[in-house]
C-alpha cells in the first residue's frame, strides 16, 4: 500500500469518527433527558403512594355520589384491592409529571431549531399541556356526574349497582384520555393551518364531514349511549371551530405584515 493510499484510509477513519462523534453525543443527551423524565415520574410517584387510597376515592367520587347511601364498590380479582389504587397513583404520577416531561423533550429538540420556530413551539406547548388538563377536568366535573347519572338511573329499580374497582378505574381512565386528546384539536387545527397543509376555508367547507366525525370519534371512545358520545363530539366540534378562529387571526396578521415586508424592500 503506497503512502497516498495510506493516508486516504487515515482521513477516511477520522471522518467516520467525527461524524459518529455527533451521534454518541445525541444519544447520550437523549438518554439523560429519558431518565430526568423518568425520575421526576419516579419521585412523583413515591409522594404520592401513601395517598394512594385517597386518590382513588376521589376519582370514584362522581358515581359513588350518586349510589344510595351505603353502597360501596366491589373487587372481584384478588390483587385488585392493591393493583386499581397502585395503577391509578402511577396514571396521575405521569400526569402531573407531563410539563417535566415535555420540558426534556423540548430541551433535547431545542437547539435544532430556529429563532422564529422556538417563539412559536413555546406558546403552542404551555397550551397543549393546559388544554389536556382542561380536558381531564371536564371529563371529572361535567361529564363524569351527567354520565353516571344517566347510567344510575335508567337501569330497573331492582337492580343494585356495585361496580368492581378495576373496571371503574379503566373506564374513568379511558374517558380522561379521550376528554385530554380531544381538547388538543385547537392545536391540530392550528398547527395544519399553520404549515400550509390546508387552509381555514378549506377546513370550513368541510365542517359538515367534521361534524360526522367527531360523532365517529365519540363513538369509539365513549359507552355505547348517546349522551355520552355527544358530551364528547359537542365539545371537539367547538375546539374546531377555536382552532379556525385562531388559524384566521394568523393568517389576517400574516397578510398585514407582507406588504409592511415589501416597503420595507
Amino acid at each position: 500500500m503506497s503512502s497516498g493510499d495510506s493516508q486516504d484510509q487515515a482521513s477516511k477513519e477520522q471522518h467516520n469518527h467525527a461524524s459518529q462523534a455527533p451521534l454518541i453525543e445525541h444519544l447520550i443527551e437523549l438518554r439523560s433527558r429519558l431518565m430526568r423524565a423518568v425520575i421526576a415520574i419516579l419521585v412523583i410517584f413515591l409522594g404520592l403512594y401513601p395517598f394512594a387510597n385517597g386518590i382513588y376515592a376521589f376519582v370514584a367520587e362522581p358515581l359513588m355520589a350518586l349510589l344510595p347511601e351505603g353502597s360501596q364498590m366491589i373487587a372481584t380479582e384478588v390483587a385488585s384491592p392493591f393493583l386499581a389504587p397502585f395503577k391509578l397513583t402511577l396514571v396521575v404520577a405521569v400526569f402531573i409529571a407531563i410539563p417535566v416531561v415535555l420540558h426534556q423533550a423540548w430541551s433535547f429538540v431545542a437547539p435544532g431549531l430556529y429563532d422564529k420556530e422556538k417563539a412559536l413551539a413555546v406558546p403552542l406547548l404551555v397550551s397543549s399541556i393546559g388544554l389536556f388538563y382542561a380536558g381531564a377536568a371536564f371529563a371529572y366535573y361535567i361529564v363524569f356526574p351527567l354520565l353516571f347519572a344517566f347510567f344510575t338511573q335508567t337501569g330497573p329499580e331492582d337492580i343494585t349497582v356495585m361496580t368492581d374497582i378495576n373496571q371503574y378505574l379503566n373506564f374513568v381512565l379511558k374517558l380522561f384520555f379521550a376528554f385530554g386528546v380531544a381538547f388538543e384539536i385547537p392545536i391540530a387545527t392550528f398547527l395544519l393551518i399553520l404549515s400550509g397543509i390546508t387552509t381555514v376555508e378549506s377546513l370550513s367547507r368541510k365542517r359538515p364531514y367534521i361534524v360526522l366525525g367527531c360523532f365517529v370519534v365519540g363513538m369509539l371512545l365513549t359507552p355505547p349511549d348517546v349522551v355520552s358520545q355527544s358530551l364528547l363530539a359537542i365539545p371537539m366540534y367547538l375546539l374546531y371551530e377555536v382552532g379556525l378562529l385562531f388559524g384566521r387571526l394568523v393568517r389576517n396578521r400574516r397578510a398585514k405584515q407582507q406588504p409592511d415586508d415589501a416597503a420595507d424592500d
